[in-house]
C-alpha cells in the first residue's frame, strides 16, 4: 500500500513538472535558459520608446487569451519622425528595411506596455507587412525582413513567424511600412 501511494504522488508530481514545462529536475526546458529578449535589445544598443499613441479610435493592442493583435505602425521615431515615401520612388529597399525595423521596436514598445514583461512572449505568430510601393516594385519581402529580422535577434526560435509582405498603393501620412503582428504569450 505505501508502495502504491508513493508511486501516485511521483506521478502526480512528475505530472505537475510537465505542465508547467518544467523537467523531472525543475529545471525550466533548454529553450527557456537565457531567453531574456530585453537583454538581447539592450545588447543590440536598442531602447525601446514610450508606443506610439494611436491617431485614431483604435488601441494599440488587443490581448483575447493567450494572443495579443497589435494594431498596425510605422516607422516613427520617438520625436514623431516618420521614414515616408514609395519603395521603388524615392525610398531605397535598405531605407525600407531601416523603417521596418524602426516598426519592430516600435511593436516591442507596445508589447512591453502590455506585459510589463517580453519574456512573456511566446512566439511571434504572424506578421503582416505592408509596403508603400511602387506599381513596378516588387521586392517587399527584402523590406519586411527588417522587421522579422529584428524579431529572431531579440526572440531567437520564438520570432520566426508566418508573413505576408505585400505592396499598397499607399499608406497613412504616407509612410513607407506598416506592419501589425499577432502575439502568442503566456503569464
Amino acid at each position: 500500500m505505501t508502495y502504491l501511494i508513493s508511486s501516485i504522488i511521483t506521478i502526480s508530481i512528475c505530472s505537475i513538472f510537465l505542465l508547467a514545462g518544467c523537467s523531472s529536475s525543475g529545471q525550466k526546458d533548454e529553450e527557456d535558459v537565457g531567453f531574456d529578449p530585453e537583454g538581447k535589445l539592450a545588447a543590440l544598443g536598442i531602447e525601446l520608446p514610450n508606443p506610439p499613441e494611436p491617431v485614431a479610435n483604435y488601441v494599440n493592442g488587443v490581448r483575447t487569451g493567450n494572443l495579443i493583435f497589435l494594431a498596425g505602425k510605422g516607422p516613427r521615431y520617438a520625436d514623431g519622425r516618420e521614414i515616408t515615401g514609395k519603395l521603388g520612388q524615392d525610398v531605397t529597399i535598405e531605407e525600407g528595411y531601416e523603417g521596418a525595423r524602426l516598426t519592430a521596436i516600435n511593436q516591442l514598445a507596445v508589447l512591453k506596455s502590455m506585459l510589463g514583461d517580453l519574456r512573456k512572449v511566446k512566439r511571434i505568430v504572424k506578421v503582416l507587412g505592408m509596403v508603400n510601393s511602387d506599381p513596378s516594385f516588387i521586392d517587399q519581402p527584402k523590406v519586411i525582413n527588417g522587421f522579422s529580422d529584428l524579431m529572431v535577434e531579440v526572440f531567437g526560435e520564438r520570432g520566426k513567424h508566418a508573413r505576408a509582405a505585400i505592396g499598397v498603393a499607399t499608406l497613412p501620412r504616407g509612410q513607407a511600412v506598416e506592419i501589425e503582428v499577432i502575439v502568442e504569450v503566456e503569464d
